[in-house]
This record gives structure tokens, C-alpha cells and sequence, in this order.
């Protein structure tokens, strides 16, 4: 056999080998799915499939709402906030409250309407939204109080197929999709070192937002019963890409959506 039908033998014989090893490999070895990040010292479980319409679905509901309620902004900046454009209010006419108690149905309160003005429905529509967008009770649960579905998933953050896990607020920046709370009436949820837990969250007073735009250091969120309304607000983040101190929006956590 000459020299050149050696080395091509020997070509033949080195890519078969490597053939067989990918095979192998790929029977013998489960795929490893990366796990991000821990909770209070507990490894956050293992992603979800991806389902990015869901996700996409839980921006575009948040934001047709925002439109039906005229497009109400709140700019947020340090101590400072600004209306730039007024909507239309809960109880401001029949079309708008009856929208409010759309979201009051998904909760089991089919009696309150946005003339029930006294009555935050912040957690109503963020439930509304979710359940809207197709997200099971399993993974999002339907409540008229904030605290009950954050502490819920921050309890199953160690759960592997989790749609959304907790974040601290020094450790991540916000993405569209996600959602970010905030304490509210002076009542700040404790904390130790950023974490919180269920025992914590449990009848604290807080507020949250769906992030439905990210340009740069500028965050969109929006909220219903922001203002009397559902509204957008806009966020400047810091040069880390990370939510400031606002007074108005004392915020504590972030849920990601890893979707």
C-alpha cells in the first residue's frame, strides 16, 4: 500500500472513532441543564422548556390594558413624580369599572367593580394578566393580595420548572416579561441580606409590576391601580442596569420570568 492510501486509511479510521465517540456520548450522557443562582442559600431548580409566546402573551395583555385605560404614564425618579399623560380612572365610567371587575373575577370577587374605589386591585390585574396569557394556577396562583403568589414562588424557587424565580434587586437587572415589587403604605416586607422568604411576605402590604419595555437604563413596567388606573410607569435604572430607590416604589424584589 503506498503512503498516500496509508494516510488515507488512517483519516478514515481517526473520524470513525470520533464518530462513534459522539454517538456514544450522546446516548450514554442526559443533557445537564444549567442552574442559575441560589435563594437564601438553596440553588434555584432547573429551568422550564422555553415557551416565549406565553411570555410574549403576558406583555401584550398587560399593554392592551394599559391602552383601553388611555394610556395613563407615571414617570418615577428619586423623590420626584410626574403625570405627563392622564387616562381614563377605574370608576370613571361603566366600561372602565366593569374592566375592573373582569379582574376581580379572576380572584373570586365577582362583586367588586372599579367603583369600589377603596379596594386595591394592583394584584387582581397581575392575576388577570397571567391567567389571560395562559399561565397555570401551578406556577402563578390568582389572588387579591401580592404576597400570597410571591410567597408561593418564592417557597418552590428550589423547584426545578419553575416559571418565574426570585431575584434581589442588587443582583439583577429586570427584563421585559418580568415582574418587580415594591412595599407599599410604609409597610416593607423584612428582608435579611436582600432574601425574603414566606414567613416574611406573609400579609405584608406590596405592589407589582409586569416589565413590558427595557431601552438602555429606562424601564417600563405596568400596573393596574397605579394612579387609578392601569399605567405605565418609567424607571431609571443605575449604570449596572439594576432598579433605583424610588420613594414611591420602595422596591425588594424581582421575579424573573424564564420563559
Amino acid at each position: 500500500m503506498s503512503t498516500h492510501q496509508n494516510a488515507r486509511a488512517r483519516s478514515r479510521h481517526i473520524l470513525l472513532v470520533a464518530f462513534v465517540l459522539v454517538l456514544s456520548g450522546c446516548a450514554g450522557q442526559p443533557e445537564q441543564t444549567e442552574v442559575a443562582g441560589s435563594w437564601g442559600g438553596r440553588s434555584i431548580g432547573a429551568p422550564p422548556a422555553p415557551k416565549p409566546g406565553m411570555r410574549q402573551a403576558m406583555i401584550t395583555r398587560a399593554l392592551r390594558e394599559w391602552d383601553y385605560f388611555g394610556n395613563q404614564v407615571v414617570v418615577l425618579e428619586g423623590a420626584t413624580e410626574s403625570i405627563p399623560n392622564v387616562g381614563i380612572w377605574e370608576d370613571e365610567d361603566s366600561a372602565r369599572s366593569n374592566r375592573v371587575n373582569l379582574y376581580w373575577r379572576a380572584v373570586g370577587k365577582p362583586n367588586l367593580s372599579g367603583n369600589d374605589c377603596r379596594q386595591p386591585w394592583s394584584a387582581a390585574f397581575v392575576s388577570w394578566v397571567m391567567q389571560s396569557a395562559g399561565v397555570p394556577q401551578s406556577q402563578f396562583t390568582p389572588t387579591s393580595a401580592h404576597w400570597v403568589y410571591l410567597s408561593g414562588i418564592v417557597d418552590a424557587a428550589s423547584t426545578s420548572g419553575r416559571y418565574f424565580v426570585p431575584r434581589r434587586i442588587v443582583d439583577y437587572s429586570p427584563r421585559p416579561g418580568d415582574i418587580i415589587c415594591a412595599s407599599r403604605s410604609g409597610s416593607r416586607p423584612g428582608t435579611a441580606n436582600g432574601y425574603t422568604y414566606p414567613e416574611l411576605l406573609r400579609g405584608a402590604n406590596t405592589h407589582c409590576d409586569i416589565v413590558v419595555a427595557k431601552n438602555g437604563q429606562t424601564l417600563e413596567s405596568v400596573g393596574g391601580n397605579v394612579r387609578n388606573s392601569v399605567s405605565k410607569s418609567v424607571l431609571q435604572l443605575d449604570s449596572g442596569g439594576h432598579l433605583q430607590p424610588v420613594k414611591r416604589r420602595p422596591w425588594f424584589l424581582i421575579l424573573e420570568n424564564r420563559l
